[in-house]
């Protein structure tokens, strides 16, 4: 398997887990997280829920990020591309650090009160009541980011990355030179060519050109002319 083939494979694999890890944070943001029961002190008691959103408010934005990861898989190249997959795997850690904490050490009730905007209101928490199944998918969406990172950070360097149709004017020359300097095995494209003339380069140039004193012979040169005989010169 060539490296394009294994770096073409490896991004798009990459993308779909970065697709299904998006998925599970959005999905969790909109679940119930706590529920709070609070009494004002002249009623009955109130329950209110706090959806993933609320309790985990980052959980929605790094969604969109590992979305817009997923763009940045296929545009970029080169150690661009473990740059990505860093981002990547601190996104999936902050994702999983309020999920493991609710998980581990549940919600108390100043921490719902807090996030919930009791305080202000003179309103007191009796009682929590945490929803695993949010949390746990919030850890799946991690772990799937997790691994997306890891494929996009063993990316071959040299494969990715957009048509060469994207690249800068600068790009394309440089492409164009080394394509007809015999450097790469991908002809130029007549835009590169184009883009090499305009900066004032011979896109040609290193071409093979025939020298006259290599020693080849030119068929014109000692033929005899139409209708004479050598012996007549």
């Amino acid at each position: 398997m060539s490296a394009n083939t294994a770096g073409r494979r490896a991004t798009g694999v990459a993308a779909l887990l970065l697709a299904a890890a998006a998925l599970c944070l959005w999905g969790s943001s909109r679940m119930t997280w706590v529920t709070v029961t609070s009494s004002d002190g002249l009623g009955e008691d109130r329950v209110t829920t706090l959806d993933g959103g609320t309790w985990a408010a980052a959980t929605t934005p790094l969604a969109l990020v590992l979305v817009a990861a997923i763009a940045a898989a296929f545009a970029v190249r080169g150690w661009v591309v473990r740059i990505v997959g860093g981002l990547v795997a601190v996104a999936a850690v902050v994702a999983a650090v309020p999920a493991i904490g609710l998980l581990t050490s549940g919600a108390s009730n100043e921490q719902a009160s807090d996030i919930a905007g009791f305080e202000r209101v003179a309103t007191q928490v009796t009682a929590t009541d945490v929803a695993v199944l949010p949390a746990l998918l919030v850890l799946l969406g991690s772990l799937l980011a997790l691994v997306a990172a890891v494929l996009l950070v063993r990316k071959p360097a040299a494969t990715g990355g957009l048509s060469s149709k994207y690249d800068s004017p600068a790009a394309r020359r440089e492409a164009a030179g080394r394509g007809t300097n015999g450097q790469t095995d991908e002809p130029p494209t007549q835009r590169m060519l184009w883009d090499a003339l305009d900066a004032g380069d011979d896109p040609t140039d290193g071409d093979t050109v025939p020298d006259p004193d290599s020693g080849s012979t030119d068929v014109s040169k000692g033929t005899p002319g139409s209708g004479t005989r050598p012996e007549d010169g």
